[in-house]
């Protein structure tokens, strides 16, 4: 066997070796958001997308907490905005509050709302019963709505806490505009 027959059939084997590498690489990649979204849905961390569980609490009215709200968008022709800024609850009340958004785009677009918390620990304790956060929302061109969020702060939140800042973050849902500015783009 000659050097150069040598050379090409070790080429031709890293050649093999890199496109399988490639090919078991963009698998995981690929395989990595479903099963995050599993290990997520098992072990009930980062569950955004459903209610909490309404625990018979009994209402702490020797504390009050201060919560504030917060709306942001990304990306989203929207207009999104808390209808009241702040509220003062004690640890085991049911409160509800709104938020108002309005698309402004001349189309139907899908958004969904991701919640944060400050501090970051409050989310633990911040049990939301319903919200607009747990389902995907289409609006119409120029439609307007109000949506309420219902929670409860866990009386087991710690004594230190005194203000909760309640943020949401719209974000627009790839894919789910319809059609119909003529090239299928943004407009």
């Amino acid at each position: 066997m000659s050097a150069q027959t040598r050379i090409a059939a070790e080429n031709r084997r890293l050649l093999v070796r890199l496109g399988v590498a490639a090919v078991v690489m963009f698998g995981f990649g690929f395989l990595l958001v479903p099963f995050y979204e599993k290990i997520c849905e098992v072990t009930g961390i980062n569950n955004l997308l459903k209610p909490d569980a309404a625990a018979n609490t009994q209402v702490d009215l020797t504390r009050t907490v201060t919560i504030q709200f917060d709306a942001n968008i990304h990306d989203l022709p929207w207009q999104f905005r808390p209808l009241q800024t702040e509220i003062k609850v004690h640890p085991g009340e049911l409160a509800t509050v709104a938020y108002e958004v309005t698309n402004t785009r001349s189309e139907p677009v899908t958004g969904q709302a991701v919640p944060s918390y400050g501090p970051q620990l409050a989310g633990q304790h911040f049990r939301k019963l319903e919200c607009f956060c747990f389902a995907k929302q289409t609006l119409a061109a120029g439609e307007r709505r109000t949506m309420p969020v219902a929670f409860v702060v866990d009386p087991g939140l710690p004594a230190d806490v005194k203000i909760i800042t309640l943020s949401y973050t719209f974000f627009e849902i790839a894919g789910r505009r319809v059609a119909g500015d003529g090239a299928g783009g943004r407009s």
